[in-house]
C-alpha cells in the first residue's frame, strides 16, 4: 500500500462516517468525523501496540512517511480557505467590519503572545522547558479559530445575525493572518531570520500585503473569464485554477497564499457570482457553490482522519496528554481576554448581545488549520527533555483541538439559545 491508496481509503471512511451519522449519532458532521477519527486512532494504537497487527503497523508507517508540510500547508490549505471564502456574505460583513477587523488583527496577535507566555511558564513548570520562540510558534498556530462545526450549529439554531457574522468573519480572516504570523515566527525559529522587530515587521507585511494584492489580481482575471464563459463546466474549472496554480504560485513567490485564497474567494463568491447569475440565471452558478461546499466538508473530514493517524505514529505519553489538558483552560483564558478587550471599547458606541463574548470564546473552535501548522514543524531538530518538539506540539495541539470540537462544539447550543431568548426579549 502506498500513501495515495491510504488517502483514498481514508476518504471513503470519512464519507461513510458522514453518511452513517445521519441515521445513528445525528451529530453535526464535523463533530461526528472528529469523534470517528479519535476512535480509529485508538483502535490503531491498540492494534499496533497491544495486538501487534502488521496491517495496522504498515498503515501507520505510511502515514509517518507523508510530508505534512507539503500535503497540508502547501496543498489542501488552498482548497479549504478558498472554499470557505466563497461562503462569506460581504454585505453582512460590512455591517460589522470594525468588530471583525479587531477580532482578526488585535485578538489574533494578542492571543498569540498570551498563549506564548502562558505555555512558556506552564511547559517549564511541568518539566518541558520549551524555548520562548517555540512557545510563540505554538501560540500562533493555536490562536486562529476554525469554527466549521459551530457555524453549522449557529445557522441551524438561527442565532442572531450579528453573532453569526462575527464568528464567520473572524474564523475566515484570522486563518490567513494566523498563518502569516506562524510563517513569520517559523522563519525566525528554524531558518535563522533575524528576530529584530523591523525585519519581522517587514517579513510580515510583505507576506500579508503581497498575498492580498495577488489575490485581487487572480480574482480580477477569474471574474473576467467566468462572466464571459459560455460553458458552465469551464467556469468550474476556472475556479479550480485558483487554489491549485494560484496557491502554488503564491508559495513559490513566498507571499501569503492563505490571504490570496481568502481575497479571491470573497470577490468571486460575492461580485462574480452575482454578475454571473444575472447573465445566465441562478441554476448555472448554484452548482459551483454546491461543489465547493462539498469539497470543503470532504477535505476537513479527510484532514482529521490523517492527523488522527499521525498521532498513532508518535511515542505518546500520558505526560504529554496531560500537558495538552492543562493548556486547554490557559488557551480559553487567552481567548476570553483577547476577544473581550475590544468589546469593552465597542460597547461604548453600540449595543451587543450580552452573550457575544461568551459565544465567541466558547465557540472559537480550533480545527484543521491548527493541526496542519503543528504537523509542519520539522522533526528531529529540537528536543525538549528527550521529546521531539514536533511530537510534543502536535500531541498538545491534537488534545486541544479534539476538546474544542467535541466538547465545546457539543455544548455551545445553550449559549446560543440564551442569545436567541435575549434577542426576542429585546424586541
Amino acid at each position: 500500500m502506498n500513501a495515495w491508496y491510504l488517502i483514498c481509503f481514508l476518504s471513503a471512511i470519512a464519507i461513510f462516517i458522514a453518511y452513517a451519522n445521519q441515521y445513528v449519532l445525528k451529530m453535526q458532521t464535523t463533530i461526528a468525523i472528529t469523534t470517528g477519527s479519535v476512535v480509529i486512532s485508538l483502535l490503531l494504537i491498540i492494534s499496533v501496540k497491544l495486538l501487534g497487527d502488521t496491517t495496522a503497523l504498515e498503515m501507520t508507517q505510511i502515514v509517518a512517511s507523508i510530508n505534512f508540510n507539503e500535503l497540508l500547508l502547501k496543498g489542501m490549505l488552498g482548497f479549504l480557505l478558498f472554499a470557505g471564502a466563497l461562503e462569506i456574505n460581504l454585505l453582512a460583513l460590512r455591517k460589522q467590519r470594525w468588530e471583525i477587523t479587531a477580532l482578526v488583527l488585535f485578538s489574533t496577535v494578542v492571543s498569540t503572545f498570551l498563549i506564548g507566555y502562558l505555555s512558556f511558564y506552564i511547559f517549564a513548570a511541568l518539566g518541558w522547558p520549551v524555548p520562548f520562540i517555540y512557545c510563540l510558534l505554538f501560540g500562533a498556530l493555536i490562536s486562529p479559530t476554525d469554527p466549521i462545526a459551530v457555524l453549522a450549529i449557529i445557522k441551524q439554531l438561527r442565532a442572531p445575525e450579528g453573532i453569526s457574522v462575527q464568528v464567520e468573519g473572524e474564523s475566515l480572516f484570522n486563518d490567513g493572518i494566523g498563518l502569516v504570523i506562524f510563517t513569520t515566527l517559523f522563519s525566525v525559529a528554524f531558518f535563522g531570520t533575524d528576530a529584530n522587530p523591523a525585519d519581522i515587521a517587514e517579513l510580515f507585511f510583505v507576506d500579508a500585503i503581497g498575498g492580498i494584492v495577488f489575490g485581487l489580481a487572480m480574482a480580477l482575471v477569474g471574474h473576467f473569464l467566468i462572466i464571459n464563459c459560455k460553458d458552465v463546466n469551464i467556469r468550474l474549472l476556472i475556479t479550480l485554477t485558483i487554489p491549485t496554480a494560484g496557491f502554488a504560485a503564491a508559495n513559490v513567490w513566498e507571499i501569503s497564499g492563505a490571504l490570496a485564497m481568502v481575497t479571491s474567494g470573497i470577490i468571486l463568491g460575492n461580485i462574480t457570482r452575482a454578475k454571473a447569475t444575472e447573465r445566465t440565471g441562478p441554476e448555472n452558478t448554484r452548482y459551483i457553490k454546491d461543489f465547493w461546499h462539498a469539497t470543503d466538508s470532504f477535505l476537513n473530514a479527510l484532514l482529521f482522519l490523517i492527523i488522527g493517524m499521525l498521532i498513532v505514529t508518535m511515542p505518546v505519553t500520558m505526560g504529554e496528554i496531560g500537558l495538552g489538558l492543562v493548556m486547554i483552560p490557559a488557551i480559553l483564558l487567552a481567548r476570553f481576554i483577547s476577544v473581550g478587550a475590544p468589546f469593552v471599547i465597542f460597547k461604548r458606541f453600540k449595543n451587543y448581545d450580552k452573550h457575544s463574548v461568551k459565544i465567541l470564546t466558547w465557540g472559537g473552535l480550533r480545527g484543521g488549520l491548527a493541526l496542519a501548522m503543528a504537523a509542519a514543524i520539522p522533526r528531529d531538530q529540537v528536543f525538549i527533555s528527550g521529546s521531539d518538539l514536533h511530537d510534543l506540539i502536535v500531541i498538545v495541539t491534537y488534545v486541544v483541538v479534539i476538546f474544542s470540537i467535541i466538547v465545546q462544539g457539543l455544548t455551545i447550543s445553550p449559549l446560543i439559545q440564551s442569545s436567541i431568548k435575549s434577542a426576542e426579549q429585546s424586541h
